[in-house]
């Protein structure tokens, strides 16, 4: 009997690998083929949205990628969200330069039962003409087709919500071995063609980095009442707008738009941990069936083929159907890892360290779980995030 189990677990780690190579290469090549090229150029007003809380270092690239689009029907509205630093200041600026173009509003106190950036939101929206709403972070900085590709995909798609992946800048190594992290789902988890195509509301997906809607749905929905209370705002806005029957879409958005997050492995840890227990709905036996998942398919074949490989060469023994079943295991997973790195602008070496990777992970969990079971919360712009 032990031995029956043991060799279904090799076939189980076999069949995972070709699993999530095979995804990963497919979700590639689905979201190349659909995420169309800027092309439309004129057409319904857009408003650009970008929420700012202490983002002096970051507003003034962000604004100004936003003044020379190609795209010729939009306005660009800033809230500064109550900052303590430079930010208002340099907004001030920005609007003395580009009157016609951008408009600076000042945030309102935060009500006790909202988060920080979605109220923010939230009051950007009440000022908002645009037929489409795009929502963007304030340390991103966007090409010059940035909402051309918006309105573009948006048409062609014929969806009422589009997010997707941005490009993403990395420095430290801390930000290497994390920021990868982001893109599990297309790498290992979800076929992405199914966030367009399925009416299951948890297929809906996004990145609060860019989000475009059609401000009429948006509104129908419900809008940012809806996320109130969501630290993960982001993805619950996408699966409310498809749980009322809206559609939507994820798709490449690396030439939209880049952002450096983070700016070590400490900021990351803190970023990051904010979002995971609330991205499955602080819900634990998930929490804990996703770890233990993690860590024996994930995690552990790496050291096992290490061992396992030493131990057979030391002692002269022949090459084991468990051995070989490891090796295949980590190629076709450092593979998956390859093929994300490559789609998303990444280094393909970090595909060497992709235990190191899991392993963080499991501890972002730790944290996030722990912070979030026993009330701790995280510190972030300032305020306490539960």
């Amino acid at each position: 009997m032990t031995a029956f189990v043991l060799t279904a677990f090799y076939w189980i780690l076999i069949g995972l690998g070709v699993y999530f190579f095979g995804l990963s290469v497919i979700n590639a090549l689905w979201m190349l083929h659909e995420t169309k090229k800027a092309e439309i150029t004129d057409g319904p007003l857009v408003s650009v949205l970008i929420p700012a809380r202490d983002e002096e270092i970051h507003i003034e690239p962000c604004v100004e990628s936003f003044m020379h689009q190609s795209y010729k029907n939009y306005e660009v509205l800033v809230l500064d969200d109550n900052s303590t630093d430079r930010t208002h200041e340099l907004l001030q600026k920005l609007q003395k330069l580009y009157p016609d173009r951008l408009k600076i509003y000042s945030g309102k106190p935060l009500p006790p039962d909202w988060r920080g950036k979605v109220f923010a939101m939230k009051q950007l929206c009440e000022h908002a003409n645009g037929e489409y709403l795009l929502f963007t972070d304030a340390d991103t900085v966007h090409s010059s087709d940035s909402v051309s590709l918006a309105v573009t995909n948006m048409l062609y798609h014929k969806v009422d919500f589009l997010s997707g992946y941005i490009t993403q800048k990395t420095k430290t190594l801390g930000e290497k071995a994390t920021i990868p992290l982001l893109y599990l789902l297309s790498g290992f988890i979800l076929p992405m063609w199914v966030c367009k195509w399925g009416k299951a509301p948890v297929l809906a997906v996004a990145i609060g980095q860019y989000i475009c809607v059609k401000k009429d749905s948006f509104e129908k929905c419900g809008g940012f009442d809806l996320v109130k209370d969501r630290t993960t705002e982001d993805v619950s806005l996408a699966r409310e707008m498809k749980a009322h029957g809206y559609k939507t879409v994820f798709l490449d958005l690396k030439d939209a738009a880049l952002c450096r997050m983070y700016t070590s492995w400490k900021s990351c840890i803190n970023g990051i941990s904010k979002n995971i227990f609330d991205f499955i709905g602080k819900n634990n036996v998930i929490l804990v069936s996703a770890v233990i998942g993690i860590l024996i398919f994930m995690t552990m074949p790496p050291f096992l083929a290490l061992g396992l490989t030493v131990y057979t060469a030391v002692a002269g023994k022949p090459v084991s159907f468990e051995l070989v079943a490891l090796w295949i295991h980590i190629l076709f997973v450092g593979g998956t890892w390859a093929v994300v790195c490559k789609t998303r602008k990444m280094k393909r070496w970090l595909a060497f360290i992709y235990p190191l990777m899991f392993l963080n992970l499991l501890y972002i969990a730790l944290i996030s779980w722990y912070r979030s079971a026993f009330g701790k919360g995280y510190e972030w712009k300032g305020r306490i995030v539960h």
